[in-house]
């Protein structure tokens, strides 16, 4: 794909990944950026540093889980500024806890924010794309829709859709000259994860290395793009010894508390 020149959507770029994205490409020389989160003031502060650099910079202050908000938003950004080229689904939330212990409000809102939102933008968008024949989605889904993980039942739920719902678009959208394309870091460290109960063994990866892998797989026109040496292993073991996979993640579980299977963990993730 060809990013320079190009205008580009992306929601929760008020930070993490998806403020990461947004300076990557405004470094790759996009056209336009079109930041999109619920903070007006923390968007403010991403879209000053890109036209630092020289690139254009709308913020819209957007609620995702209002698809009637969502719907008047696109139409708005679409007559004042023009075609989008590229929107990239990054806006989510994640809630950590036992699922006997899990709350509604939680649940909820992970479901509402992470796939309604996503499908909600997506549909928005792509009927717009589908007309000029032309477009490229960016769904960000996580090692978590690959493998699923203790105590994020709920997050885990919304990735593996998300991924179901980026593999179904790829194929309809393909005869209207659609991209659709999967991001799937490992535990980044941003501001969502600051109060999770990290996995043991799991090293977080910083936003700006998932944003240079994302230009990275674009450029070479990835159908998925998997970050980091941590997510291949975990697929690799997924496919090739299932069962040791099993054994990993619930040694590396925050809710195993066994010293001895705490110590066993360590000397089997040290050995590799």
């Amino acid at each position: 794909m060809n990013i320079q020149g190009c205008t580009a959507l992306i929601t929760g770029a008020s930070r993490g990944i998806g403020r990461a994205i947004a300076l990557e490409l405004a470094q790759q020389k996009v056209k336009r950026l079109i930041l999109v989160a619920r903070s007006r003031d923390k968007l403010a502060e991403v879209a000053k540093i890109v036209e630092q650099m020289g690139i254009e910079a709308v913020i819209m202050p957007l609620d995702l889980t209002k698809p009637m908000f969502v719907k008047v938003a696109v139409a708005q950004l679409w007559r004042s500024y023009g075609s989008i080229d590229m929107l990239v689904n990054c806006a989510g939330v994640a809630h950590q806890s036992s699922f006997l212990q899990t709350k509604l409000p939680q649940i909820q809102e992970e479901l509402s924010l992470n796939l309604l939102g996503t499908y909600t933008m997506t549909h928005m968008v792509a009927r717009r794309m589908v007309k000029r024949n032309q477009g490229t989605i960016v769904n960000v889904s996580s090692l978590m829709g690959k493998v699923a993980a203790p105590t994020m039942a709920t997050y885990s739920a919304t990735k593996f859709a998300i991924l179901g719902f980026t593999e179904a678009l790829r194929r309809e959208l393909a005869p209207h000259n659609i991209k659709v394309v999967s991001l799937l870091p490992t535990l980044t460290d941003t501001e969502m994860v600051k109060d999770l109960q990290l996995y043991r063994g799991v090293i977080p990866m910083s936003p700006e290395k998932v944003a240079q892998a994302f230009v990275k797989g674009l450029k070479k026109d990835s159908s998925e793009i998997l970050v980091g040496w941590q997510s291949h292993l975990a697929i690799w073991c997924q496919r090739l010894a299932p069962w040791l996979l099993e054994i990993v993640l619930k040694l590396a579980s925050p809710s195993s508390k066994a010293p001895r299977i705490q110590q066993y963990y360590q000397r089997l993730v040290g050995s590799w």
